[in-house]
Parts: C-alpha cells; structure tokens; sequence
C-alpha cells in the first residue's frame, strides 16, 4: 500500500481526530471499522473521488487519531464524534459508506443522532447480534491480560488477528501497515482498550428501529467473510425496507483489500443510482 495520512485535524470530544478528503462533488463519507484505520479505504476512495468529494476519517483511538488512557472509544461514543464531524464538515447530507463497526457507528448516528444522510452502503457491518468472535471475546474478558503482553507477542498477536480477516494473503507491507497504530506503548494499550469497550447493547439499542429507515441502501458483503458471516448481510438487507444486497466473489471480511474493483464498482454504481 502507498502513504496515506489523513492531514486534518478535527477537536472532538475525544481527542483530536485525523481526517482528509479527495476530490469534489457530492459529499461521500467513508468508516472504518476494528481493528482498522481509513488506510483501507485508500484505494476505493480514490477511484470513487472522480466524481465525489470523499471524506475519511480515523476514529478516536484509531489510526492517526488521539489515543490516551481513560479515552472513551465506545460505539455509542463514535457515533456522537461521527455527528460532531458531520456538523463540521457542512450543511450537505452526504451519502455514507461504513465497513464493520462503522457500520454500526453509521446507524447508531443516524437513527439516535438524527444525522441526515443521501444514503448508506453498508459493507461487512457489526449491526446484528450475536457479534464478535470467539478471539474478539477471549480478549474482552481479559483485556488486562493481554495489555500487558511482551510487545514481540503482542505484535505477533495482532498481524494474526489482521491477516485472519482476509481471504487469502496480502502483500507484507500491507499487514505491517494495518499493524502499525496498535504498535508500542500507547498502540497496545489502545487496541486492547477498543476491544474492552465494545458492547453489543449499543447494536441492540437500535437493531430494533433498523424498519425505521427511509433512504437508499446498498448491503455488500465478501462471500468468504469468517468475521461475520454472509448470511448476516442478507439478513440485515431484509431488516431495511427497500435495501439491495451484493455478495462479493471472493472476498473475506477486508473486502476493501480482497476485491476493491467489485466493490468500488458496486459502490459507484449505488452514488450515480441516487445522484
């Protein structure tokens, strides 16, 4: 993968967000999800800037962005940084595209938030209960264990956590690239930190309300996700009056990574679609 850094600041809430935009047009806005950064999107958003003004954005205690002790990093907490950062950016409501937990920071804004947007595309999203993996809550139940891991381990630890949400292998740098913001003293407290703080009420308070969505919706989902299985992304497109739903062929739960030209394709088809 090729330098992406977010060059903008954002004070929100939780400590300074990172942020960057491409190209002009109508407003998208990319989420990234756990454990990632909007370095995923790199690739998609630069195609889908052609033709858009793409935002990305680095969460709190994610990335580039703030990652301190005691730092609230909750799925309700990025919802609130998410319409901070709406708000900021402008008046116009812009046509959303969230992957994993993104996706539910994405609906938790929109539907509790009351956060306007000309549409939504939800790839391989955290939205359904039951979620996390048997890893994902190993870690949960002893976070303090695993904080104080020796940093070799620790590093071993997340390349394999990373590498498992692929179908198939990325190039070295690639990994070594997703790894890097969960590296050394304050990258290792924060990636136990955002595990620690997940909760499954926050998909649960709004799960309920997802009937309740009045816009156009694009569910994509890889056909070899492990994370969170395809079966999910049918079920929740029919949870979403008039949602339409994409399998990617041969994409694992990193879709972005694993087939960026299916879903860039199905992405800028769904944006010229709804204008």
């Amino acid at each position: 993968m090729n330098e992406w850094k977010p060059t903008e600041t954002f004070d929100s809430a939780q400590g300074a967000v990172r942020w960057g935009s491409l190209g002009t047009g109508d407003p998208v806005v990319l989420l990234h999800g756990t454990p990632f950064s909007s370095v995923v999107w790199r690739d998609v958003a630069r195609a889908l800037a052609a033709d858009h003004r793409v935002f990305f954005w680095d969460m709190p205690g994610y990335g580039a962005s703030a990652k301190f002790e005691g730092q609230d990093v909750s799925l309700a907490a990025q919802a609130d940084v998410f319409a901070e950062l709406l708000r900021h950016w402008g008046p116009a409501a812009p046509a959303v595209v969230a992957h994993d937990f993104g996706g539910a920071v994405a609906l938790r804004a929109h539907l509790l938030n009351g956060c306007a947007y000309r549409s939504l595309a939800l790839v391989d999203v955290v939205a359904l209960a039951p979620w996390g993996s048997p890893f994902f809550r190993l870690v949960a139940e002893n976070t303090d264990v695993f904080a104080r891991l020796p940093a070799h381990l620790h590093e071993a630890l997340v390349g394999a956590y990373i590498a498992s949400a692929a179908h198939g292998e990325h190039a070295p740098g690639t990994l070594r690239e997703l790894c890097a913001p969960w590296l050394g003293e304050d990258g290792q407290a924060a990636f136990y930190r955002q595990i620690a703080q997940a909760d499954q009420r926050h998909t649960d308070e709004v799960q309920p309300r997802y009937g309740e969505i009045d816009l156009p919706v694009l569910v994509c989902w890889g056909d070899r996700d492990t994370w969170i299985p395809p079966a999910k992304g049918r079920e929740l497109s029919e949870l979403i009056p008039g949602a339409r739903h994409r399998l990617m062929e041969g994409a694992g739960h990193l879709v972005q990574l694993d087939a960026p030209a299916q879903l860039t394709a199905a992405l800028a088809g769904f944006l010229a679609e709804r204008g």
